[in-house]
């Protein structure tokens, strides 16, 4: 597993926008395939080998059955699955039909799988100089539907050109908001989604393509994500996402000392002004000044966000996950309210608001556990 923590997928931006047409299983067959590609040196005969205990481990499939259940989720992905792709051209759209992956040869005495790609969609996997979104393929394992494989790669590839271009320098804060903070109109979401005929209701759009496939992500990989619907007229018209990247995720934490290390003091100094915008991009940072706990002050000091982001969202990430959002706004409303003179007694605002937050969270469950066992 140690390799798989370790190993990224990279697409072309073209292919994370098209429409899947194939569910979950099919979907993260591609994606493991993908993750051996090495760009560099592209696979002979579009050919690379998979470990079925590789296989196995990544569909966590320990019962007798994998073998047959390896061999349905083959059959089903050479024929159904398909990427339906759009690709923007000055006279307008082009499309593809392409079947992914059109050979698969494996036997019953060895490990190896043979995969075969097919020759058409390798530009949007080897050809990759501009345009393209590189993500773990260690995030996507533990994704449990269609809809949360597809929004994770949309999120990435939004979300990465905010790092990017954070570093760079060639985008302004406004810019760079937008990357973290994306809009998609639902008509584009339905397509991308593969849910124009289904979920007619936005009740059960919400429930099914959007609420539980974010669940999914937040709770298993990089990201934090939140979402808001934006309305013309009566109608939603668009959906807003919020990202932010955790800190100390999964395949991060294998080199991020050694990484931390080899760091000059400019990447350092770099590497600050991506974790400061994380952090004032964070919907708590927001909640926090809505709740007149930081002023303007406070935001133009990137020690003390930074200080925020490390010791005191993960813990109202954990109340809200546990409490929900309403219990964060009465806590917040507590804390405000007995905060009357904290420019003279609680200068130490970051280990105020750590100590109470963590004593609440503490109180709250306690309560929530005797009500049980009543």
């Amino acid at each position: 597993m140690d390799e798989l923590q370790i190993r990224k997928v990279a697409e072309h931006n073209d292919l994370i926008t098209s429409i899947a047409k194939m569910d979950k299983t099919p979907l993260k067959i591609f994606e493991l395939a993908v993750s051996h590609i090495d760009t560099k040196e592209p696979p002979k005969d579009n050919v690379i080998y998979l470990s079925k205990r590789e296989l196995f481990s990544f569909f966590d499939v320990s019962d007798s059955n994998k073998h047959s259940r390896f061999k349905e989720a083959v059959e089903k992905m050479q024929k159904q699955a398909h990427f339906k792709i759009k690709i923007n051209k000055k006279k307008g759209f082009d499309f593809e039909s392409i079947v992914p992956i059109p050979t698969v040869k494996w036997n019953d005495y060895d490990d190896k799988v043979f995969i075969r790609f097919n020759p058409d969609i390798m530009p949007y996997l080897i050809e990759l100089e501009t345009k393209f979104t590189q993500y773990a393929i260690s995030d996507i394992m533990d994704l449990n539907s269609k809809y949360a494989i597809v929004l994770y790669k949309w999120l990435c590839m939004n979300y990465n050109q905010s790092e990017y271009y954070m570093v760079n320098g060639k985008r302004n804060q406004q810019q760079l908001d937008e990357y973290q903070n994306p809009i998609i109109s639902v008509k584009d979401l339905r397509e991308m989604t593969d849910t124009v005929e289904e979920y007619k209701a936005i009740k059960d759009f919400s429930i099914w393509v959007l609420n539980r496939p974010l669940e999914e992500i937040t709770k298993n990989t990089h990201f934090n994500v939140t979402y808001e619907k934006i309305k013309k007229g009566r109608s939603i018209e668009s959906i807003q996402f919020h990202i932010v990247k955790k800190e100390n995720w999964k395949d991060e934490n294998y080199k991020r000392n050694d990484a931390q290390a080899q760091l000059t003091e400019e990447q350092k100094q770099a590497q600050n002004q991506v974790n400061y915008a994380v952090a004032v991009a964070n919907p708590f940072t927001m909640k926090l000044i809505s709740a007149s706990l930081l002023y303007a002050t406070d935001i133009a000091n990137q020690d003390k966000i930074l200080e925020l982001a490390e010791s005191v969202y993960p813990i109202y990430d954990k109340l809200v996950k546990e409490l929900g959002e309403g219990a964060l706004e009465t806590h917040l409303d507590y804390v405000r309210r007995k905060m009357v003179d904290y420019s003279n007694e609680k200068k130490n605002i970051v280990k105020y608001l750590s100590v109470s937050a963590t004593q609440y969270l503490s109180s709250r469950l306690s309560m929530k556990q005797m009500k049980k066992e009543d």
